[in-house]
């Protein structure tokens, strides 16, 4: 005889997960451009160039700024997450199994979620330097003086995502850690690693690619990626009478486009 799952208890666990998610599933949905509730397979992205200023003549035409415009198309896929859970097994922990799966879910899906968002940022060819060194403060001068150079907006809005050892390598840099030179308030945080410098916000992530002996790291505008979701999280919590054990699965609809390529400078770091 099957088991009716109370729907209150569904909605419990699927709200748990889509917090969880949004607080410590993904850490670069913040950073990127993002649009949700997206209908259909795919999502575009609008590319708007830069406007050209231009004086006119008395009772003349104002002149025409003929921006560029272009689009850029996101895929969206569909991934899950789920797994078992014996009902018998729950009288027998001492934990709570649902907080465990809840916590997990969330988890896997955000690493998806990032992994989305780094897919697109090694395509990226907009290099700083090379990998034949590790991230020394002459890189690092090198990507600001690109974005700089690439009229970038310095607008709070800039981010730099890099490998442990090149957060490492960071904090052995005076100017980048210690107070005399960035502030007290530009340290890193308290309970996590991310630090303001350069009018960016650095952090360091697991996820980041390695190919050989390089680390794939990068500084970024948050308009040049786009992230988008055509179904956010939902959760499904089933009976299965012939296992004797609940069936939790979580599911979304993602995506991630590289929108403008200049925007993005990639710094590939020497990591022995």
């Amino acid at each position: 005889m099957s088991v009716t799952v109370p729907d209150s208890f569904v909605k419990q666990y699927e709200g748990e997960v889509h917090t969880h998610y949004q607080q410590m599933g993904s850490k670069l949905r913040n950073t990127v451009r993002t649009k949700d509730n997206v209908q259909g397979s795919s999502c575009i992205f609008q590319k708007v160039g830069k406007g050209t200023a231009s004086t006119k003549a008395r009772h003349g035409k104002v002149p025409v700024m003929n921006v560029d415009h272009a689009t850029v198309e996101c895929q969206l896929y569909d991934y899950y997450a789920g797994d078992w859970v014996d009902q018998l097994d729950e009288f027998k922990t001492n934990i709570n199994e649902k907080q465990v799966l809840v916590k997990a879910g969330a988890y896997a899906l955000g690493r998806k979620t990032d992994e989305l968002v780094i897919a697109q940022l090694d395509t990226s060819t907009n290099y700083a330097l090379d990998g034949t060194t590790a991230l020394t403060k002459a890189k690092v001068l090198e990507a600001f003086e690109m974005l700089g150079a690439a009229d970038i907006p310095d607008d709070g809005e800039r981010f730099a995502i890099i490998g442990w050892k090149q957060w490492s390598d960071r904090l052995a840099i005076d100017e980048f850690a210690n107070a005399d030179y960035v502030g007290p308030e530009a340290l890193p945080w308290q309970g996590t690693q991310a630090k303001k410098w350069l009018g960016t916000l650095w952090m360091p992530h697991t996820g980041l690619t390695k190919s050989g002996s390089v680390r794939y790291c990068y500084w970024y505008h948050k308009t040049a990626i786009g992230h988008a979701s055509g179904a956010n999280i939902k959760s499904d919590v089933t009976w299965h009478g012939d296992r004797a054990a609940f069936f939790v699965s979580n599911m979304m609809s993602q995506g991630a486009a590289l929108i403008d390529e200049t925007g993005v400078v990639s710094l590939r770091c020497l990591e022995s």
